[in-house]
């Protein structure tokens, strides 16, 4: 049996002002389907979000701002938690994310379990 472990994989991109067009949602629309129907179908795959552009952020003190966290001019746009073998596994499934050919970043990290 596989030993198998938990990792996210974080999306991050730039945010844009231009509308894509019908034609490349639906490419988009289906580089994603492919992406994520791949470990899917492996029984890999344990979660997956897409993130809004809306947003409220907390501090310690109880103070709010709306908004989003942006670093390096990118927000975080989505995750995925996978299970693989490794994080070298992992880092090559993220190698293969749609967001990439967008411009954005995939951050990989372990899951830790909370007991």
């Amino acid at each position: 049996m596989e030993n198998l472990q938990e990792f996210m994989l974080l999306f991050r991109m730039e945010p844009s002002n231009e509308e894509p067009t019908a034609e490349q949602l639906q490419e988009m629309g289906q580089q994603w389907g492919t992406f994520i129907g791949t470990i899917a179908m492996q029984g890999k795959l344990v979660s997956t979000h897409q993130l809004g552009f809306e947003g409220v952020q907390v501090n310690h003190d109880h103070q709010t701002h709306d908004g989003f966290v942006m670093a390096n001019q990118q927000m975080i746009a989505g995750n995925m938690v996978l299970k693989a073998e490794s994080i070298e596994v992992a880092t090559e499934w993220a190698k293969k994310c749609p967001i990439l050919f967008m411009g954005g970043t995939v951050e990989v990290r372990n899951v830790i379990p909370m007991n």
